[in-house]
Protein backbone atom coordinates (compact mmCIF):
# COMPACT_ATOMS: atom_id res chain seq x y z
CA UNK A 1 0.00 0.00 0.00
CA UNK A 2 2.66 2.48 0.66
CA UNK A 3 4.72 1.57 -2.33
CA UNK A 4 1.14 2.73 -4.08
CA UNK A 5 0.86 6.00 -2.15
CA UNK A 6 4.42 6.99 -3.46
CA UNK A 7 4.22 6.29 -7.24
CA UNK A 8 1.25 8.05 -6.99
CA UNK A 9 2.90 11.20 -5.64
CA UNK A 10 5.72 10.38 -8.30
CA UNK A 11 3.31 10.47 -10.86
CA UNK A 12 1.83 13.69 -9.73
CA UNK A 13 5.08 15.19 -9.45
CA UNK A 14 5.68 13.65 -13.34
CA UNK A 15 2.36 15.36 -14.47
CA UNK A 16 2.90 18.89 -12.63
CA UNK A 17 6.51 19.04 -14.37
CA UNK A 18 4.89 18.15 -17.81
CA UNK A 19 2.14 20.57 -17.11
CA UNK A 20 4.71 23.96 -16.03
CA UNK A 21 6.84 22.78 -18.77
CA UNK A 22 4.20 23.24 -21.98
CA UNK A 23 2.29 26.57 -20.22
CA UNK A 24 5.12 28.62 -18.96
CA UNK A 25 7.76 28.61 -21.89
CA UNK A 26 7.98 32.79 -21.47
CA UNK A 27 11.60 32.12 -19.84
CA UNK A 28 14.55 29.63 -20.69
CA UNK A 29 15.37 29.43 -16.92
CA UNK A 30 11.34 28.02 -16.06
CA UNK A 31 11.77 25.61 -18.93
CA UNK A 32 14.63 24.08 -17.05
CA UNK A 33 13.73 23.98 -14.06
CA UNK A 34 10.49 22.17 -15.00
CA UNK A 35 12.79 19.71 -16.97
CA UNK A 36 14.79 18.98 -13.99
CA UNK A 37 11.95 18.79 -11.91
CA UNK A 38 10.90 15.96 -14.52
CA UNK A 39 13.96 14.10 -14.51
CA UNK A 40 13.88 14.10 -10.74
CA UNK A 41 10.34 12.60 -10.71
CA UNK A 42 11.87 9.83 -13.38
CA UNK A 43 14.46 9.45 -10.66
CA UNK A 44 12.61 8.48 -7.74
CA UNK A 45 10.25 6.30 -10.07
CA UNK A 46 13.06 4.08 -11.19
CA UNK A 47 14.36 4.01 -7.69
CA UNK A 48 11.07 2.74 -6.29
CA UNK A 49 10.67 0.20 -9.03
CA UNK A 50 14.20 -0.74 -9.40
CA UNK A 51 14.66 -1.15 -5.46
CA UNK A 52 10.70 -3.33 -5.52
CA UNK A 53 11.99 -6.01 -7.52
CA UNK A 54 15.41 -5.93 -5.65
CA UNK A 55 17.66 -5.10 -8.86
CA UNK A 56 20.62 -3.44 -8.98
CA UNK A 57 20.44 0.34 -9.37
CA UNK A 58 23.90 0.60 -11.71
CA UNK A 59 21.78 1.96 -14.19
CA UNK A 60 20.25 4.97 -11.81
CA UNK A 61 23.90 6.22 -11.94
CA UNK A 62 24.06 6.10 -15.34
CA UNK A 63 20.48 7.67 -15.24
CA UNK A 64 21.67 10.09 -12.77
CA UNK A 65 25.31 11.46 -14.47
CA UNK A 66 22.96 11.85 -18.34
CA UNK A 67 21.18 14.08 -15.99
CA UNK A 68 23.74 15.97 -14.88
CA UNK A 69 24.77 16.24 -18.53
CA UNK A 70 21.59 17.42 -19.18
CA UNK A 71 21.34 20.16 -16.67
CA UNK A 72 24.81 21.46 -17.16
CA UNK A 73 24.24 21.68 -20.97
CA UNK A 74 20.88 23.73 -20.50
CA UNK A 75 23.21 26.19 -18.11
CA UNK A 76 25.42 26.82 -20.62
CA UNK A 77 22.82 27.44 -23.03
CA UNK A 78 21.39 29.93 -20.37
CA UNK A 79 24.29 31.75 -19.77
CA UNK A 80 25.35 32.03 -23.40
CA UNK A 81 21.95 33.14 -24.36
CA UNK A 82 21.90 35.97 -21.26
CA UNK A 83 25.21 37.09 -22.78
CA UNK A 84 24.42 37.68 -26.28
CA UNK A 85 20.86 38.92 -25.78
CA UNK A 86 20.87 40.50 -22.14
CA UNK A 87 17.99 38.06 -20.99
CA UNK A 88 16.58 35.02 -21.08
CA UNK A 89 12.72 35.68 -22.49
CA UNK A 90 12.55 33.46 -25.47
CA UNK A 91 10.39 35.95 -27.66
CA UNK A 92 13.73 38.52 -27.54
CA UNK A 93 14.96 36.79 -30.26
CA UNK A 94 14.50 35.51 -33.72
CA UNK A 95 14.65 31.12 -33.43
CA UNK A 96 14.93 30.71 -36.90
Amino acid sequence: MMIMKMLFIIIIMYMFGNMIFVSKHKHLLIVLLSLEFIVLSMFFMMLLLLSFIENDLYMLMVFLVFSVCEGALGLSILVSMIRTHGNDYFQSFNLL
